[in-house]
């Protein structure tokens, strides 16, 4: 019964690429839908429905996690994405919009790409098998965000919850220093770990085996391809084209980096006399269990665990009630993030608190 409402629960991400279209069928101020659904209808489900702090029994971990129907949803949802960007393509090129219909549009679209996309590029990236990582790779060229499969894997799951750490937000951080440090640190970064890479091997970093030197050479020439191909279905130059795609890329990538804020904020690690720092526990990531969030991302949530044990696929994933606990989901942090002295009046004394539990 858990696994077959689990099931259903993660088809529920489609919501919003239809929201997106169905806004734009309807016209006007309905290209808002998908931002009421996100920021306003999932926190207030997760208020109604009950947390969800249940975790597969031990002797099922073993058969769900191979269940190939967790691996499906996450393949449709590739091709779903590359569909709703090409008709995207297609609106801007004929579509006249005005600045707030371009706002509505695009940052709609981020929720699609990034808010659902990442998330499910976060999770294939992990993979092993060849295919997953190749999708995985795909989704953050669509929001021009490669370097993300070097760094969040090679660096962030490495370095989280200590200050070589960009993708950690410090204690009084406020989001906005945060995104410029972890947007520029975050991609310099992952040029160092390349570089390193390709110097074991014996490259220069000027090598075709670069990953970063492709990654960003795909956005750009798949943001050429759009721009020709849509110039020549409308015998003109859409400009609009790039430009939504640059902008809907900016905001998906902006949304990643809000997550990564609102997880980690104020986590530390202890640093041994060894040089090292202590082992990545369930205890330096902040914790949500709301269920209707879970399932819109793919228990991304769940992320104690997933730091703990970054192998584990997403439906296998534990709570943790020793974990620091967020106060609501991703929909309504993300928002509260927005806004800092409501973020340091809400978090700062819910840090201090939890520490003072761990201390005894």
């Amino acid at each position: 019964m858990f696994s077959s409402l689990k099931k259903i629960g993660f088809f529920s991400p489609l919501i919003l690429p239809s929201l997106l279209v169905l806004g734009y069928q309807l016209g006007g101020s309905n290209l808002w839908l998908i931002h009421g659904f996100v920021f306003i209808l999932v926190p207030l489900m997760d208020r109604w429905v009950s947390r969800d702090t249940s975790n597969i029994p031990k002797e099922a971990i073993c058969k769900v996690s191979k269940e190939y129907f967790y691996k499906l949803v996450t393949y449709i949802w590739v091709y779903v994405q590359l569909g709703i960007l090409i008709w995207g393509f297609y609106v801007v090129s004929l579509a006249d919009f005005v600045w707030w219909e371009w706002l509505a549009f695009t940052s709609g679209m981020a929720l699609v790409t990034g808010g659902i996309g990442i998330t499910v590029a976060h999770e294939l990236g992990h993979k092993t098998e060849k295919i997953q990582q190749v999708y995985a790779q795909f989704l953050l060229m669509t929001v021009c965000y490669m370097h993300f499969f070097i760094e969040h894997n090679r660096g962030h799951h490495v370095r989280v919850a200590t200050p070589e750490d960009p993708a950690t937000s410090r204690f009084g951080e406020n989001f906005y220093t945060f995104w410029v440090r972890s947007v520029r640190d975050g991609f310099f970064s992952a040029w160092d770990l390349e570089r390193t890479r390709l110097a074991k091997i014996g490259l220069p970093v000027w090598s075709i085996r670069n990953q970063m030197i492709w990654f960003q050479i795909a956005p750009l020439a798949f943001a050429a391809v759009a721009l020709f191909g849509f110039s020549s279905l409308q015998n003109r130059l859409v400009w609009e084209v790039p430009l939504f795609f640059f902008g809907q890329s900016v905001l998906a990538f902006s949304l990643l980096e809000a997550v990564n804020y609102l997880e980690h904020y104020g986590m530390e690690r202890k640093k041994l006399t060894t040089g090292y720092y202590e082992k990545v526990t369930p205890l330096h990531s902040w914790n949500a269990s709301e269920s209707v969030s879970n399932f819109l991302l793919f228990q991304l949530q769940r992320h104690s665990d997933h730091h703990a044990y970054a192998f584990k696929p997403y439906q296998v994933l534990n709570h943790y009630d020793e974990s620091p606990q967020l106060p609501a989901g991703y929909s309504a942090m993300i928002l509260v993030a927005f806004f800092p002295p409501l973020w340091f009046s809400m978090m700062n004394p819910r840090l201090e608190r939890w520490k003072q539990t761990l201390q005894g």
